[in-house]
C-alpha cells in the first residue's frame, strides 16, 4: 500500500511543480483596485507563434511496424500509442460490436502472464495506465508511465497487444454492460437525434451509424473475439509513436526486444478497405416523446473529407454560422429567442465523407420557425457572400485555434500519425493555414454552392409532436413526414 501511495504521490508532485512554475511563469496578478479596467478594443496582442514541428525520427521495423519517436524532457513521463489498421467496418453483419468488445477486452481481459488482477495490481503500483479500444476505422493502444518505468510498463504495454488472454469472465462483463447500454439507449433525446440522424444519411447497416442489438451480443463468443483479434491486430499498418523523457538509443532498444519479432497472424487480412457511403435517405422524419417539453433538432446531410479542397473555405463558413458572434446566435438565438442551443457545422472527416449537421432544442411551438429559420440561412450563405469582416473575424478565429491543437509534443506527435494512418501529407497542417490565409469571400461563396445542398436535407425532430403548433405539415405540403419507432428490440431469454 506504501509503494502505492509513494508512486501516485510521485506523479502528483510532478503535476503541481508544473502548474507551479506555469504560476510562476505567468506571475501574480496584481490586486484588482491596483489595475485600471480597460475596454476590449484597447487591448493589443501579438501574433501567435507560428506552429513548430519538434524533431521526431520515423522509422520502420522488417515486420512492417512503423515507429515515431519524440523526446520531451520537461517532465520525466512517457507516454506512446499504437495505432491499428482495423475497427468496426470489420465486423460480421450479424455480430455488431464485436470490434468494441474485442478493443476493451484487450486491456481489461489480462495477458498471457498477467490475471486482470494482476495487470491492475502491476500499473497502479507505478501509477501507471495501459488502454485499449477500437472505433469505426481504427483501433488503438496507449500507456504513460513515469520515466523510470519505462521498461517496466513498456513490456506489459507490448504484452497487452501482442498476448492478450481475454479472461471469459471480463468477456461476459463486457458484454452486459453493452446490454445495459442498448436498455439505456433512448433515455437522452439528444442522443437519439443524433443517433437517428447517422443512420438515415449513411443507412442501418453503415459501420458509421450501426446499432448493437441483443442479438449481436448474443451471437458473439470468446472465439469470436480472439479469431477477430489474429485477423485485425497485425505489426503491419500499425504505427507506434512514443514521446516524453526518454533517451533514444534505450528506446529503440526496447522496442527491438518487445516488437521486432511480432510476427503477422495467418488470419491477416491485406488491404482491408473501407466501404463505399453513400447517403440514403432525404425528407422530415420524427420521433414522438409526448413527455418532452422541448423538440431536438438536427438538419443536414452527407458532408466531405478532409481533402476536400473546399475544406479551408468550409470551415471558414462555420465560424460566420456559428459562436457567440455568429449569424445563427445572432438571428436564431438573440433577435428571435426562438432556442438556446443552435449550430451547424461542416464536419469532414481524414478516411470517409462526414456530416453537415445543424439543429438545436427549441421548445416545442417553436419548432416550426427555428427549423425556418435554420433553412433561410443555409440558403442565404449559398446565395449571398458573407461580408470582408465576417470573412476576417473568422480566419482569424480559425487560425487563433487551430494552432493549440499543437500546444505539445504530444498534440504533435498524435497529428503526425493520423495524417500518415490516413495518407496525408505531413505537410497538410501548413496546407491548410495557407488555404486559410488565402481564402476569400467569392472562395467561401462557391464552397457554400457545391457543398451545401438544400434537396439532400435529411430534418429529423424529436419531441412532443402533439405539442408542436404550427404543425411540421406547414413546413411544406409536399414534403411527407416519416415516424421513426426507436422500440428496442427485446433481449432474448
Amino acid at each position: 500500500m506504501f509503494w502505492f501511495s509513494k508512486r501516485r504521490l510521485t506523479k502528483s508532485i510532478i503535476l503541481a511543480m508544473a502548474a507551479l512554475g506555469l504560476v510562476l511563469t505567468l506571475g501574480w496578478s496584481k490586486p484588482a483596485n491596483a489595475v485600471t479596467a480597460r475596454h476590449y478594443t484597447d487591448l493589443e496582442f501579438g501574433p501567435l507563434s507560428e506552429i513548430q514541428i519538434p524533431d521526431f525520427e520515423r522509422y520502420e521495423l522488417p515486420n512492417g511496424m512503423v515507429v515515431y519517436l519524440m523526446e520531451n524532457h520537461d517532465l520525466p513521463l512517457v507516454g506512446g500509442s499504437a495505432t491499428f489498421k482495423t475497427g468496426e467496418f470489420m465486423e460480421p453483419d450479424d455480430k455488431a460490436g464485436l470490434a468494441g468488445i474485442m478493443g476493451q477486452a484487450m486491456r481489461v481481459g489480462g495477458t498471457a502472464n498477467y490475471s486482470p488482477d494482476q495487470l491492475n495490481q502491476f500499473l497502479e503500483q507505478r501509477a501507471a495506465s495501459v488502454e485499449t479500444s477500437l472505433g469505426a476505422t481504427s483501433g488503438s493502444a496507449s500507456f504513460n508511465a513515469l520515466s523510470e518505468d519505462l521498461a517496466d510498463v513498456f513490456s506489459i504495454f507490448a504484452e497487452v497487444i501482442q498476448q492478450p488472454a481475454f479472461a471469459p469472465e471480463k468477456v461476459e462483463l463486457i458484454k452486459t454492460q453493452y446490454r445495459g447500454s442498448i436498455a439505456r439507449r433512448n433515455d437522452d433525446p439528444d442522443d437519439v437525434t443524433t443517433r437517428e440522424f447517422r443512420k438515415l444519411i449513411y443507412g442501418d447497416e453503415s459501420p458509421f451509424a450501426r446499432m448493437v442489438e441483443y442479438s449481436d451480443i448474443d451471437n458473439i463468443s470468446r472465439d469470436d473475439i480472439v479469431d477477430f483479434y489474429q485477423t485485425a491486430i497485425q505489426p503491419r499498418g500499425t504505427i507506434l509513436g512514443i514521446s516524453g523523457d526518454f533517451d533514444a538509443v534505450q528506446m529503440k532498444a526496447l522496442i527491438e526486444e518487445f516488437f521486432a519479432d511480432w510476427s503477422p497472424s495467418v488470419r491477416a487480412k491485406a488491404n482491408v478497405e473501407l466501404p463505399k457511403v453513400a447517403q440514403q435517405n432525404n425528407g422530415l422524419y420524427v420521433v414522438d416523446q409526448p413527455q418532452l417539453t422541448q423538440s431536438y433538432i438536427h438538419i443536414g446531410h452527407l458532408g466531405g473529407r478532409l481533402d476536400n479542397p473546399d475544406h479551408a473555405p468550409m470551415v471558414i463558413l462555420n465560424e460566420v454560422l456559428n459562436g457567440f458572434g455568429g449569424r445563427l446566435f445572432n438571428d436564431i438565438r438573440s433577435r428571435q429567442g426562438l432556442a438556446y442551443v443552435v449550430y451547424a457545422f461542416w464536419s469532414p472527416r481524414y478516411d470517409h465523407p462526414g456530416l453537415f449537421i445543424g439543429g438545436g432544442q427549441t421548445r416545442s411551438e417553436a419548432t416550426v420557425p427555428f427549423i425556418q429559420t435554420m433553412y433561410k440561412e443555409i440558403q442565404r450563405v449559398r446565395e449571398e457572400p458573407i461580408s470582408a469582416k465576417e470573412l476576417q473575424f473568422a480566419k482569424d478565429a480559425v487560425l487563433n485555434s487551430f494552432v493549440f491543437n499543437f500546444a505539445t509534443p504530444e498534440q504533435t506527435l498524435s497529428r503526425l500519425i493520423r495524417y500518415e494512418y490516413h495518407g496525408y501529407p505531413s505537410d497538410f497542417v501548413f496546407q491548410f493555414q495557407q488555404a486559410v490565409e488565402s481564402a476569400t469571400v467569392e472562395q467561401v461563396l462557391e464552397a457554400a454552392q457545391r457543398n451545401l445542398k438544400p434537396s439532400d436535407l435529411v430534418t429529423i425532430v424529436v419531441g412532443n409532436i402533439n405539442a408542436i403548433n404550427p404543425s411540421l405539415g406547414t413546413l411544406a405540403e409536399e414534403v411527407k413526414i416519416t415516424p421513426i419507432d426507436i422500440t428496442i428490440p427485446e433481449q432474448s431469454v
